[in-house]
């Protein structure tokens, strides 16, 4: 087996660095003559702003200006737009209220940017900031995606009459209404998914530059998709050729989706450079983060199950509120739930199924995709309404689930609700976790002989990823035999180096040592769609095997002329070309030097070792799992510890098993975070935000967690060449639903039969303290 090849526990080659302190983070920089831009944010959630005075601001020491939404809006610069077909409920068209750069009538959330300030150290833009007098006539605020959906709620637009921006539908409403009134039992319960946010370790970072003799725009940005971000300026903000933007995103400190997409502060620090013809850098200090950041999740399901007299699942419905916040920014704000919500059937065998989900406007800050983006809102709730249902059936849960799931030999599956599931072992992964964590009876006796509460979460769970997206990826050769490869996603914290140069020596049998990995520069890499979806290793990874295959391709020509020999006889392993049936054989090194040696290459071939390779899937992978956790609740105080935690997963083949488990528990770390402690949490009636540090949001720490065993079970998806699935998001997605199950579990006993996340110690002291009344 290969020492650096597909399935090797290889250490990561970018950590040496990055440990060192030598990583290139975007607040490491600065450009000459550069100057720095500070924000001015509405204190309110929703205000009518009757005036701005900034003309004490803009005579404050070193300010160089200030900016209000009618200087950005004199301009007649772009805006992007959402632009997928979506309706109201009366089939009129969807309410989309763009975001303004700065607001200039009307503050919409707390957070809403009002004014710029531009000044020659950041120190200087604060102060001046601080001078800004903004005359604002506080109006009546909804943040609860709840009471926002509600008809008496006041409006978020004046212009729309309800809150409701539009309506989704999956599936058949009247297959599942059948399927309803024929059930010998129905089940309905109403689960609430809380609004948190990604609290990356670096916060977004942006300098702007403008060229002014080459008419050029450059981003600095530490985002997830530098070619979307550039297409969308050149082509929808400043209607320029794309070769006149250019976004470079270097080391970035994580992004979990969030910082997929194109803030408004990104055309802003350009649209000052190209005014000021100076850079302009804006760093969103930590306090600033959950103020300047779309969140994630918020949302009320209500789903129900219809069950037959064998307690086979017939139907399901879904009705689900959405909250996507003050405005819909670009066709981002449509992707979750709404796009994934398809998985809501689970691994279940579930014949009728028909979901409605209403876009909820209300005094937030937008939401858009988050680690997971829809797909842990939809294991969240199935895997919750089956324990329920076990529960009312007078059934054991895990034999309703093997009762219900789709078995091996039933694939490829269609989803009443769309997906196509296309292999998979939803039973075996089920199987292999129960008798990972046997002897769980003793161990309940264990905590209870401490006066501890002891409870078991078992969620089988599948997710849809890595849609029909292309990707792009090109080999170059150096005339030395070096290799340079170049990729179109864009790592921030997973990997990428390591998994990329791994998939290559697979390919080539190039050392990795002899590998430059190039990612996140416009001006490098022809084209990328960035990293979301867990795509990255499906498309990323393919295009880098099929580049590979057109560089054997043309190195067996050249060897076959070097060596005297057939190219039919030529074969390629090892790092070697080989002439069959002989010990006769070339490097790829050897071969690649000759390639840039005109004279020793057949009569009219290009010179040169450099392919590329533009690869799209035929359809998306389906990723899919078995987590079990272990809490103990401590019955006095209603603190929730974290004990035991496994993960049985398919992700098709292990590129890396180091890295796949890094993926694994960072994503159950985010997972458990929701569902134990973080929330952001607005004040009903001020709309102020409550939750705005890490004094209030409260993160997961190492104390709440635990030892995670992860186990491999993978089934290869005939969808691309390396067939593998995904990773980067399994750990959320099966997460929340496990550890909310766990702590229902332990808490049965004492009757506790319904509780929201985040599952505080208050939270849960305060059920047990009412299950005891009861």
């Amino acid at each position: 087996m290969m020492k650096f090849g597909v399935g090797q526990p290889v250490p990561r080659f970018e950590d040496a660095r990055l440990l060192r302190g030598q990583g290139k983070f975007l607040d490491d920089i600065d450009l000459p003559n550069q100057l720095h831009a500070v924000f001015l944010r509405s204190p309110h959630a929703h205000a009518r702003i009757r005036n701005i005075d900034t003309g004490a601001a803009a005579e404050a020491p070193g300010v160089v200006a200030v900016y209000t939404g009618a200087d950005y809006d004199a301009d007649k610069l772009g805006s992007p737009k959402a632009t997928m077909p979506r309706k109201k409920v009366d089939g009129s068209p969807m309410f989309a209220p763009q975001r303004p750069v700065l607001v200039t009538d009307r503050a919409r959330y707390v957070g809403d940017a009002v004014a710029m300030v531009v000044a020659t150290t950041l120190n200087r833009a604060k102060d001046a900031a601080e001078l800004i007098e903004v005359d604002y006539e506080p109006l009546p605020a909804v943040t609860s995606v709840a009471e926002a959906a509600k008809p008496d709620a006041p409006r978020v637009w004046d212009e729309n009459p309800d809150n409701i921006s539009h309506i989704t539908e999956r599936g058949n409403n009247a297959q599942t209404e059948a399927a309803f009134s024929r059930a010998a039992h129905v089940v309905k319960r109403r689960y609430v998914i809380t609004r948190v946010h990604a609290q990356y370790m670096e916060p977004r970072v942006l300098i702007g530059t403008y060229d002014p003799g080459q008419d050029r725009y450059t981003l600095h940005a530490n985002c997830n998709y530098p070619h979307r971000v550039r297409n969308m300026l050149a082509n929808q903000i400043f209607k320029v050729p794309e070769s006149k933007v250019r976004v470079v995103t270097y080391d970035v400190g994580g992004g979990f989706g969030t910082k997929g997409w194109h803030y408004v502060e990104d055309r802003l620090v350009l649209w000052a450079s190209r005014k000021l013809n100076r850079p302009v850098k804006w760093l969103c200090e930590r306090s600033e983060v959950l103020l300047a950041d779309e969140h994630a999740r918020d949302n009320v399901g209500e789903i129900a199950l219809a069950f037959d007299a064998e307690h086979k699942i017939i139907g399901l419905r879904l009705d689900m509120l959405a909250s996507i916040g003050a405005y819909i920014a670009s066709d981002r704000q449509l992707l979750t739930p709404f796009g994934m919500i398809g998985t809501v059937i689970g691994v279940y065998r579930i014949p009728a199924a028909y979901v409605v989900i209403q876009a909820v406007l209300s005094n937030t800050s937008p939401t858009a995709p988050y680690r997971g983006a829809g797909r842990p809102e939809a294991s969240y709730l199935i895997e919750r309404a089956l324990e329920d249902a076990a529960i009312e059936l007078g059934i054991d849960a895990v034999e309703l689930r093997r009762r219900n799931t789709i078995p091996a030999d039933a694939m490829p599956f269609q989803s009443p609700l769309g997906p196509h599931y296309d292999c998979g072992d939803f039973a075996g992964n089920l199987d292999k976790a129960l008798e990972a964590v046997n002897g769980y009876a003793a161990r309940v006796e264990q905590s209870k002989a401490r006066g501890k509460l002891r409870g078991i979460g078992v969620a089988n769970v599948i997710e849809q990823a890595t849609g029909p997206v292309p990707e792009y990826a090109e080999i170059r050769f150096n005339p030395s035999g070096t290799v340079i490869i170049l990729l179109g996603t864009k790592t921030h914290g997973q990997g990428h180096d390591t998994a990329f140069k791994q998939i290559l020596h697979q390919a080539l049998g190039v050392d990795p040592l002899d590998v430059q990995y190039i990612d996140g520069d416009t001006d490098a890499v022809a084209f990328g769609m960035g990293s979301n979806g867990s795509r990255s290793m499906v498309t990323g990874g393919s295009a880098l095997v099929r580049a590979s295959d057109k560089i054997v391709a043309k190195g067996r020509t050249i060897a076959a002329h070097l060596m005297e020999a057939a190219e039919a006889d030529i074969a390629f392993a090892d790092n070697k070309f080989t002439v069959v049936g002989t010990d006769r054989s070339i490097a790829l090194k050897e071969v690649a030097k000759a390639a840039f040696q005109p004279a020793r290459l057949p009569k009219g071939m290009e010179p040169g070792l450099y392919e590329n390779a533009t690869y799209q899937p035929s359809h998306e992978t389906y990723p899919n799992s078995c987590h079990v956790a272990e809490v103990e609740i401590d019955p006095d105080t209603g603190t929730v510890r974290l004990v035991n935690y496994l993960v049985v997963d398919d992700v098709g083949p292990v590129i890396n098993p180091l890295t796949l488990k890094g993926q694994i528990h960072g994503g159950v770390a985010q997972g458990v975070g929701q569902i134990l402690s973080e929330q952001v949490a607005y004040e009903p009636g001020s709309g102020q935000l409550l939750s705005a540090s890490f004094m209030d949001y409260a993160m997961p720490r190492a104390d709440i967690l635990c030892n995670m065993e992860v186990i491999s079970k993978p089934v290869p998806t005939a969808a691309n060449p390396l067939g593998v699935k995904g990773a980067g998001e399994a750990g959320c997605v099966g997460a929340l639903p496990a550890v909310m199950i766990a702590v229902m579990n332990a808490l049965k006993p004492l009757g506790v039969r319904q509780l929201d996340m985040p599952a505080t110690s208050e939270r849960v002291w305060r059920a047990i303290q009412e299950a005891r009344k009861k």
